[in-house]
């Protein structure tokens, strides 16, 4: 697999995964501000990988900040935190990872600058090495809900690509064919960025494990002549109840599901659950310009002027999600008692 980000010397560079899979090219991070433009730009994508990524642009920004007294780098720091918090609103890894750089910055109050500027940097390669394990922890127990010779169904990418490394949803797919099992995989184009094509089946393909990419509109279809055993997606951000936020799509894929009465399972780490919101209607969702709709590359696709609507994500409510699998279990409904069990342990 290939490395979705990583520290290389004294930057930080990303796999850039606009130009997938035509050629692997490198964007290279030497603050945070050019993280930040990666963030934004899908350089980088996938709530895991985002919070990796601004881990390791709030360690460059430490690295740059050239206060030497505590007091004065601790205020700089939580400005730029306040930067990064802004570059992707819907993914809640991204909070998580800069609220956990914030409190080791505050742990170490009175310590010397140069030292503070260590620690961040290693707690950045702990938040990677972390994402890792896991990823493999989570593919684990998702593996015991995918049947020897099924054929599993996945929206967008929840792969490598998505995280730090082996991925959520296709961790799990990953953890079957490692015990043995025989697996399908049908992916999603998911447009507008066709992340199932680029890159879901970009990863598949290399790991050899057989993959058909369908457009967005032929899911349903797929259902009902029975080609579909299970779906298995990832999350953005997952509520107190259990709703959870996915790339744009999704819940009409869970609806299909449970028409069909085919089990709809997510993939996501603990830290992609966000208790303080009750519900799935109090997650923020990302809009992006329309031209991401109207064209294709630099191609114009669409009438002169046409107006196009361009939310990147949706929310599936929890009656829809046959289980939630993360590295600490799989979790089932009823939702609301479940996750706040998962999140006492």
């Amino acid at each position: 697999m290939i490395p979705t980000i990583e520290w290389h010397g004294d930057v930080v560079r990303m796999i850039d995964q606009r130009k997938l899979p035509g050629r692997i090219e490198w964007f290279v991070c030497r603050g945070y501000r050019d993280v930040i433009r990666g963030i934004r730009g899908m350089v980088i994508r996938g709530a895991p990988a985002i919070g990796v990524a601004a881990g390791m642009g709030l360690a460059l920004a430490g690295r740059g900040i050239r206060a030497r007294s505590y007091k004065a780098f601790k205020k700089r720091f939580g400005e730029i935190a306040d930067r990064m918090l802004e570059a992707r609103p819907t993914a809640v890894n991204l909070r998580w990872a800069v609220e956990r750089m914030l409190r080791l910055v505050e742990e170490m109050a009175g310590r010397p600058v140069a030292e503070i500027r260590e620690a961040l940097r290693r707690e950045s390669e702990k938040i990677l090495a972390e994402d890792i394990a896991v990823n493999r922890k989570m593919g684990r127990f998702g593996s015991k809900l995918v049947p020897d010779r099924s054929t599993v169904l996945t929206h967008c990418n929840a792969g490598s690509l998505a995280t730090g490394g082996y991925g959520t949803a296709l961790g799990v797919i990953r953890a079957a064919c490692e015990a043995g099992k025989r697996v399908q995989v049908i992916a999603d184009e998911t447009r507008p960025w066709l992340q199932g094509l680029r890159l879901t089946a970009f990863e598949l393909m290399q790991d050899h494990i057989p993959v058909t990419v369908i457009a967005d509109n032929a899911a349903g279809s797929l259902m009902r002549a029975g080609r579909i055993d299970l779906v298995i997606t990832g999350a953005d951000r997952i509520a107190a109840n259990g709703d959870v936020a996915n790339k744009i799509g999704t819940y009409q894929v869970a609806l299909l599901a449970k028409a069909h009465k085919i089990p709809f399972y997510v993939a996501a780490p603990v830290s992609t659950i966000d208790p303080r919101l009750s519900t799935g209607d109090e997650i923020p969702v990302e809009e992006r310009s329309g031209r991401e709709i109207s064209r294709v590359g630099n191609r114009e696709m669409g009438p002169p002027g046409v107006r196009a609507h361009n939310p990147v994500f949706d929310v599936t409510p929890a009656k829809y999600v046959a289980a939630i699998i993360t590295e600490k279990g799989i979790v089932r409904p009823p939702y609301r008692r479940a996750i706040r069990v998962l999140l006492k342990d």
